[in-house]
Parts: structure tokens; C-alpha cells; sequence
């Protein structure tokens, strides 16, 4: 965890709302246990659409597989957004548009904010990107994870929250990960200012947003999913990669079983996204499987001749 540093002197005066957006009401919070939990209560009581929960501190904060996540007092941009998607074009097999949609208005903001542009690593991350130059190929540091989590009613999608934590103030990366994640403050070289960096992950998100809600429900996606699937493809640190991903046991999974672990895995090049947000993986025997959820890690590629 990164040490003790007060990156919130040079923020702007937080905002209630966003105009021109369905985000008109914005609680801010000094300490929260979850802001996804939060959220999830409210929606079970009835939320509205728009509803967004930012805070400095949460101290049950949850990733996927229900992983621990932490960050000291105003280091990192941590916030919830409550959607409540038409069943049309966002049944629950598509809910994983919306975090491509998160992410890349994350993206956008960061490099709006600092000048620095993170990749989306699939599923639900942003991280630097290292280039295939570079003496750290293949290593990818994690900047940001996403957390999407979902009410279903008669099989549609009666609400859907999605949270964020975004490094943005680590006064450095701690000894135990480095190489591994980093803050958005250290790769610009500059203090970051959260608030602004939450409007316009909100505005962007808007935009997004609104294309998936105007999809037709056909298997080709329709043009606003097909829009943000194509820049999704765009920004991806993880197509064209060789991956290995494992996957819970329980999982419908195309896979093998790990000799050492007994923990199903395939392994293969990440191909291109479907029309869900789902990982196509062509793995070495030609074999195109369809990977809805599963744990990714980004393999360096082997060495060349020396």
C-alpha cells in the first residue's frame, strides 16, 4: 500500500451533478465501507438511474472474486455509478459493454487530466502499457480496476452498478508492487486533480452510455455497441497478445487443468472482442474459444535469436 500523501490540495470544489448528463445527484463522502455496496442497497430501494457515490476512503472495498481492495485517504479517485439499462439493447449478457464503456471514459479522462493515455486490459483494468521496445516488455502496470455487479428481474437487467478505483496520488509505488501498478500522479509527473478527473469520466461516460442504450438487439450489436466495441479494440493492451487466463473450477470454462494448481486455464493469442465484450482466444491448435469471464495475464513474448 502506498505511504502517506495529501494529494487533495490542488482539487476543484466538488460538483453535485453533471449537465447534459443523466448524473444529477453526486454524494461525495470522506469514508465509506463500499461504494458498490452502497449503491446496491439503494437500487433495491428503488434508486434512480444517475445516482453516483464518490469517496476518499473505503474500508470494504470489493474486486472481482470479491478481492480485497484498498488505498489510503485521497490517493485514488473511487467511485460507484447506479444505470438501470433498457432490456432491449442491455440484457444481462451484454452488461459487460458497460465496462468498456467505463473504461475507456476513464481512459480518455486520464489523458485529458495528465496527459497519460491507459490501455484497457480485459476484462475490467486500465494500465500502462509497456511497448514491445522497452526493457519491461510484456509488463503491464495496473492502474485502474472496475467492478461491475447487477439486479436482474424475469431476465432483464433491472439495475447495474459499476464502481471504479483509479490510482491518481501515490507519493511513490511501494517495494511489493513495483513493476505491477502505479498511479496516474507518477507516470505524468504531476498532482492530479480527482475532481476534475471524476467529471470527466462522467461526461465521457454519458456519451458511451447513450450508443449502448440506442443498440438495436441484433447479433451484430448495432452501431452504438458496434462504436464502442471498435474503440474498445482500439485501446485494447490485451488483443493481439499471447494470454493465459484461468478461471474459477466452477466455471464454464474452455480449458485445461493446471498440472501444479489443478486450476482450469487456456492459454492461446487474444484475437478480437464479440459482439458481447466477450474475449476471443485462438489457441495453439487453431481453436477460436469464447471467454466470458476469467482472470488474464499478458505472457511476454519469447525471445528472439540472439
Amino acid at each position: 500500500m502506498p505511504g502517506s500523501h495529501d494529494a487533495r490540495a490542488i482539487e476543484s470544489p466538488h460538483f453535485s451533478s453533471v449537465p447534459r448528463t443523466r448524473f444529477t445527484h453526486i454524494e461525495w463522502y470522506d469514508e465509506i465501507g463500499s461504494t458498490n455496496t452502497e449503491l446496491l442497497d439503494r437500487a433495491r430501494r428503488g434508486a434512480p438511474e444517475g445516482v453516483v457515490l464518490i469517496t476518499d476512503l473505503q474500508t470494504a472495498g470489493r474486486g472481482r472474486r470479491g478481492r480485497r481492495w484498498t488505498a489510503p485517504p485521497g490517493t485514488s479517485l473511487m467511485m460507484s455509478v447506479l444505470l438501470r439499462p433498457p432490456p432491449g439493447p442491455l440484457p444481462p449478457t451484454r452488461a459487460a459493454l458497460v465496462t468498456l464503456a467505463v473504461a475507456l471514459a476513464a481512459a480518455d479522462a486520464c489523458e485529458q487530466s495528465s496527459g497519460v493515455r491507459p490501455r484497457l486490459k480485459w476484462p475490467n483494468d486500465l494500465v500502462i502499457a509497456e511497448g514491445a521496445g522497452s526493457s519491461s516488455a510484456g509488463r503491464d502496470r495496473k492502474l485502474a480496476g472496475i467492478l461491475a455487479e447487477s439486479m436482474s428481474t424475469h431476465g432483464a437487467l433491472s439495475a447495474l452498478v459499476v464502481g471504479m478505483g483509479l490510482n491518481t496520488g501515490w507519493p511513490q509505488v511501494p517495494p511489493e508492487l513495483e513493476g505491477v501498478a502505479t498511479s496516474l500522479n507518477l507516470e505524468a509527473g504531476a498532482e492530479v486533480d480527482r475532481t476534475a478527473l471524476a467529471r470527466r469520466v462522467l461526461e465521457g461516460l454519458e456519451a458511451r452510455y447513450e450508443l449502448l442504450c440506442r443498440a438495436d438487439h441484433s447479433l451484430s450489436g448495432g452501431s452504438g455497441a458496434a462504436a464502442v466495441l471498435d474503440e474498445a479494440r482500439w485501446n485494447s493492451a490485451t488483443l493481439g497478445r499471447r494470454v493465459r487466463i484461468s478461471f474459477d473450477a466452477t466455471a464454464d470454462r474452455p480449458a485445461t487443468d493446471d498440472l501444479e494448481t489443478g486450476s482450469p486455464i487456456l492459454e492461446g493469442l487474444a484475437s478480437d472482442l464479440d459482439a458481447h465484450g466477450r474475449l476471443l482466444v485462438t489457441d495453439d491448435a487453431g481453436a477460436i474459444h469464447t471467454v466470458a469471464v476469467g482472470d488474464v495475464v499478458h505472457l511476454r513474448p519469447a525471445p528472439g535469436p540472439q
